[in-house]
């Protein structure tokens, strides 16, 4: 998996996009729910060539019997609905050794003063513990900025070194490029956004986002469902761990508000939110997600309603028989003609 260093605007009225252009092999091994591939196939014996559109939609679902996981399913036990119509599934595997493309994202405006120590901290355990060689890990930081700390890398010390970097308000030394902002101090939609389109849309296999916030957006150019849209649109799972001082919002005359917007850019995209106000339950929060992604199922089917209308498309996994739950993302778009 090849990533290069980007660089990316976002300038107070307008975004500018960044278009990846991949050079597709002639036989592809991997398969994207995004976007319908077109695969060429010439058969040796004659001299028209087949045309064959596949579009495939893929879920990563995590199950669980109340909280303890389950990691020995098999394809049978899943049922998969798309706007309530069921779906055969195609593809199946237990995703446990797919290489992970996974984008940190910290919160460093002044409402997380009080509490950058611990993310930093927990960050760096989670980092270590969850990276491997095939894995590509990046940094970034949000206030009145969005800035890229380190682009995508197998290296923990730079990992490390980027997460160390991060202070509150900015201060660090992005490496690899800016998202210049005007006005308010937590543009997180805007963050979610340009992580998802912009950094994660042409990878493949598994994409994670790791939000390291309280949920409050202030300033963002883009809304709540501008980033949620970029995110499920190029399949990213969106975890987010809720690290918030409260007494911050009280002693500043502030309602508190993030909570319902992280779990709603996670619950949609298949990931978790979870509460932490310390250290300790910052690393139960990290060891959680590394559990998850070590225990999930990959389910690929062809959708019957083979419109290409660029529509949004309600998904609903369940396993067939007991009392499972089910985390997976709840739909996904249709690709446009």
């Amino acid at each position: 998996m090849t990533h290069s260093l980007r660089r990316f605007a976002l300038p107070a009225f307008r975004l500018a996009l960044v278009c990846s252009i991949a050079l597709l092999p002639a036989i592809v091994l991997a398969f994207s729910s995004q976007d319908a591939q077109d695969a060429q196939q010439a058969p040796a014996n004659q001299g028209t060539t087949l045309r064959v559109n596949v579009n495939v939609v893929n879920i990563y679902a995590v199950v669980r019997d109340h909280k303890r996981l389950v990691p020995d399913l098999n394809k049978d036990d899943f049922e998969v609905l798309e706007d309530n119509a069921p779906q055969e599934l195609k593809y199946f595997s237990k995703q446990t050794d797919t290489p992970l493309t996974l984008v940190l994202a910290i919160d460093t405006s002044p409402s997380q003063g009080n509490v950058l120590m611990a993310e930093q901290a927990a960050a760096k355990q989670f980092a270590s513990q969850i990276l491997r060689p095939k894995d590509a890990f990046a940094v970034l930081h949000f206030d009145v900025d969005v800035e890229l700390l380190q682009d995508f890398t197998g290296s923990l010390s730079y990992i490390d070194k980027a997460i160390d970097t991060t202070q509150i308000n900015g201060g660090g030394a992005p490496v690899a490029g800016t998202f210049p902002t005007t006005g308010g101090a937590t543009h997180l939609y805007d963050a979610v956004y340009l992580a998802s389109h912009d950094m994660l849309r042409s990878e493949i296999g598994r994409k994670v986002i790791i939000l390291l916030t309280d949920g409050e957006d202030e300033g963002s150019k883009l809304t709540l469902d501008q980033g949620l849209q970029a995110a499920q649109q190029a399949d990213v799972i969106i975890y987010s761990i809720l690290i918030s001082d409260r007494r911050f919002y009280a002693r500043a005359g502030i309602g508190y508000s993030g909570e319902g917007v992280l779990n709603k850019l996670s619950n949609d995209t298949g990931g978790r939110m979870f509460r932490a106000n310390n250290q300790s339950n910052t690393n139960e929060a990290f060891n959680e997600i590394a559990n998850e992604l070590r225990t999930q199922y990959l389910l690929g089917y062809t959708p019957s309603n083979n419109k290409a209308d660029g529509t949004y498309r309600r998904i609903k996994v369940q396993v067939k028989t007991g009392h499972y739950d089910v985390q997976a993302r709840r739909g996904y778009y249709a690709p446009s003609s």
